[in-house]
């Protein structure tokens, strides 16, 4: 029996995570923990009956104790709420699913506790990853990448010699804007940006795809996660998104993970690795798809993956100037308040304003985070806004 904790659970990684557990004998869900969707969490604690749930905020957590008070769950709420979930003995694996900075910590709690990592969470090792690595092979602790790309990059390492790697091919799908110019950009509405071609996902990695932040914050995640230089790192637009993403070798050799775009699938390798489990859906019918097409990102059209390579190179507290940046910037375009490009112009100014710290620890990190609000929220007051 492997026991679970999912942070982030109503989210879209954390319902997948779920469906698994409906067909897995062998999954115990322990804890669950969401931010305000009481609604979802209370079905989520009717089905699967947790010890432990938490809420982000504290009304929420009590209406959802009101809501559930005819159950032996035990309700927590914020950060320390978080930190118990994390760190619970009877917890074996912790699936930090909940998005932004706010799964660092809980991160960092449960890998000091021994708990294994299915890690959904890109901001951790973006920001923290010179602090989480260390820490976790210091505490015999494995992280196991459920994003589907770095799932795919994991898979197409086993059972090879890591120091015969070459270069990680990091395939994207272009997001649903590609090949379109400024000009045509500058029209884009949130309805459009939340349209992806062939993912199902949330609001906000939905738009960090059409923007290609997505995919420098998986360059920064791939460079912490298999200990790889930057440029060992090549991003190949492929919009299929059959491909998943490959490792070359230094003999040239590519070996690749292929399949259908269902989250499932690496959410599952990581729930039970090295064990792969029988999954249902659909398969991929290589005579239906026909063909396979690769093309070179669009820098200068989106310039929030060029952006991501300079962070990564300057290093520090840049990649947290990064990734906030980006947070605020989406959730002001997702309320309109924000045109859609400027998403990438707001990130490239706080790259630009705040000082970099070299080596943060967790606190520098987080005081960095703080920093980025302050700018964001003084340039925003400005305009009137």
């Amino acid at each position: 029996m492997r026991r679970i904790a999912i942070l982030g659970s109503t989210g879209s990684i954390g319902t997948q995570t779920l469906d698994i557990v409906d067909k897995e004998d062998s999954l115990q869900v322990v804890a669950l923990a969401a931010g305000t969707s009481v609604e979802k969490m209370e079905e989520q604690i009717r089905k699967y009956k947790p010890s432990y749930a938490c809420m982000w905020e504290e009304k929420a957590a009590k209406e959802l104790q009101l809501r559930v008070r005819d159950r032996d769950v035990k309700i927590l709420w914020g950060m320390d709420g978080l930190l118990q979930i994390a760190t619970l003995k009877e917890v074996d694996m912790v699936v930090t699913a909940v998005v932004g900075m706010i799964g660092i910590e809980p991160t960092v709690a449960a890998i000091k506790a021994g708990k294994d990592i299915a890690l959904a969470n890109k901001e951790t090792l973006v920001t923290a990853g010179h602090i989480i690595m260390p820490l976790a092979k210091e505490n015999g602790v494995r992280i196991l990448p459920v994003d589907s790309e770095h799932s795919a990059i994991f898979q197409s390492l086993q059972g090879e010699n890591r120091g015969e790697l070459e270069k990680i091919l990091l395939t994207a799908s272009g997001g649903p804007f590609r090949g379109k110019k400024r000009a045509e950009l500058r029209q884009i509405q949130v309805e459009d940006a939340l349209k992806h071609p062939n993912w199902v996902m949330g609001r906000k990695i939905t738009i960090d795809s059409s923007t290609l932040v997505n995919k420098g914050l998986e360059v920064m995640e791939a460079k912490w996660l298999f200990d790889v230089d930057l440029d060992q790192i090549q991003v190949v637009v492929h919009p299929q998104s059959v491909i998943h993403s490959m490792v070359q070798y230094q003999d040239g050799a590519i070996i690749a993970q292929l399949g259908t775009p269902d989250m499932r699938i690496p959410i599952q390798y990581a729930l039970f690795y090295p064990e792969r489990r029988p999954l249902g859906g659909e398969r991929m019918d290589f005579f239906k798809l026909g063909t396979m097409t690769f093309e070179k990102p669009d820098l200068e059209n989106f310039p929030g993956l060029a952006l991501a390579y300079q962070a990564a190179k300057l290093g520090g507290s840049v990649p947290t100037v990064y990734n906030e940046a980006n947070e605020r910037a989406v959730d002001l375009f997702l309320n309109r308040k924000l045109p859609y490009l400027g998403i990438t112009d707001l990130i490239q100014e706080a790259m630009e304003s705040i000082k970099e710290v070299p080596h943060p620890s967790l606190e520098e990190i987080l005081a960095v985070k703080a920093q980025v609000d302050e700018f964001v929220d003084a340039k925003f007051r400005s305009i009137g806004c």
